[in-house]
């Protein structure tokens, strides 16, 4: 999701990292190395809901608002 897969475009590189630093700024108490590693958008509410102690529900709904708009 965040990571970089090898033969991206330079546009889809800075997108991905804008992404990256938009969601280290909505949730402090995850790492570079965390959102580096995730891979879709289940990693990311699990993430969240971990380190936060959210209900699974309000984590998905935390982080499908996040992504409204985001081209992944």
């Amino acid at each position: 999701m965040f990571g970089y897969q090898g033969g991206e475009s330079d546009e889809t590189v800075t997108r991905k990292i804008g992404y990256r630093s938009d969601a280290k700024r909505r949730w402090s108490c995850l790492t570079t190395l965390d959102l580096s590693q995730i891979k879709n958008e289940e990693q990311l509410i699990t993430l969240v809901k971990v380190r936060y102690s959210l209900p699974y529900e309000t984590a998905k709904a935390d982080v499908e608002s996040w992504m409204a708009g985001k081209q992944f």
